[in-house]
């Protein structure tokens, strides 16, 4: 069970007086003649975080120093004037690094709403990847990614998925035909809102080595201290989620019926929820500012629930209402969650 398996996969060997995790390991030079040989090609903390990663994923992991370090490694892959197929509306930092690439001509962006498969399987001929978010941030619109992946890779393309939101305990694109999975490994995988980390999955041996070159030569690497706490959250994923998963449930089903909520976005699972309230932007604003418990913030995944108007960033998708509130809901007793937001809902 991946329940079983987030808490056991990456650790070291049942030897006598072994640790039972891999211990932390702050070095920058080894002994010659090993597998790692330096401290930008490889750690033990890095491969614990590694080994666990990839076998909830079903792939081979690489971490990053970030999940944007993680995303500029797959972009890498893109040949000069390449095709990407994209989401609308997708994370803030991919859409931009695209849109960078794009303003510069090194790349053609191409992009559709994330619901539209016909759409994205059309525009996947004569494109080298399509990239993908299911759900979608902050729209939490979700994707079929194995009808996407079917048609991308008969057009040639390659599909990347960012997994951030699902985790591999809700979601594997591996086995539904995607070729790389990307994660910010900051967010739900290391829970407690202490590290920057990513992390890119694949299943192909070749793909593998050229996010590992990529690694080694531009330094995008995680520091050690990351890595530990990072493996050290995982190990409480499937508790973490399933509780924040069931305050997000019911929220929900409460916020619908809430007079000053327009539109709940919700896709059944997971722990992220986006509302659209009254007033519009200043309607939001004040939710956020009257909010006591809630943690006004702009990352997420972490054990405390956290909301953010997104429109306040210039650059976000013209597709997100400019009322729209994104809900990281958290481990906190769902009745003093619903206490403090509906207070300041009402407030509008």
């Amino acid at each position: 069970s991946p329940a079983t398996r987030v808490v056991t996969a990456g650790r070291p060997a049942r030897d006598p007086d072994a640790p039972l995790n891999e211990p932390v390991t702050f070095a920058s030079t080894f002994h010659a003649g090993g597998d790692v040989g330096y401290g930008r090609y490889g750690n033990p903390s890095w491969t614990a975080l590694e080994s666990a990663l990839g076998d909830l994923e079903g792939g081979r992991a690489l971490a990053f120093a970030s999940g944007l370090a993680a995303s500029s490694a797959v972009m890498s892959l893109l040949p000069e004037g390449a095709v990407v197929v994209a989401p609308d509306c997708a994370y803030l930092g991919v859409l931009d690094q695209l849109r960078e690439r794009a303003t510069q001509g090194r790349l053609t962006l191409r992009q559709l709403p994330a619901t539209d498969t016909d759409g994205i399987a059309a525009a996947a001929k004569g494109a080298a990847m399509v990239w993908l978010e299911s759900p979608t941030n902050p729209n939490l619109d979700v994707t079929d990614i194995a009808a996407v992946a079917t048609a991308a890779r008969a057009a040639g393309a390659l599909t990347v998925v960012d997994n951030t939101f699902a985790t591999p305990l809700l979601q594997r694109p591996l086995e539904l035909g995607a070729d790389v999975v990307v994660h910010s490994v900051t967010k739900l995988l290391a829970g407690h809102s202490d590290v920057v980390l990513g992390a890119v999955v694949t299943a192909d041996d070749a793909l593998y080595d050229r996010f590992d070159t990529h690694r080694r030569l531009h330094g995008a690497i995680p520091g050690p201290m990351e890595a530990y706490l990072a493996v050290r959250g995982l190990r409480t994923l499937s508790v973490r989620l399933e509780r924040a998963q069931a305050n997000a449930t019911e929220l929900a089903s409460r916020l619908r019926a809430h007079r000053s909520v327009n539109v709940v976005r919700y896709p059944g699972s997971g722990t992220m929820c986006s509302i659209e309230v009254a007033g519009g932007a200043d309607g939001a604003d004040a939710v956020v500012a009257a909010v006591r418990l809630w943690v006004h913030s702009t990352s997420l995944g972490g054990v405390e629930s956290s909301l953010e108007r997104r429109r306040r960033w210039p650059t976000e998708s013209p597709a997100v209402d400019e009322s729209l509130l994104r809900l990281s809901v958290g481990i906190e007793d769902v009745e003093d969650l619903w206490a403090d937001l509906s207070r300041a809902l009402d407030g509008i």
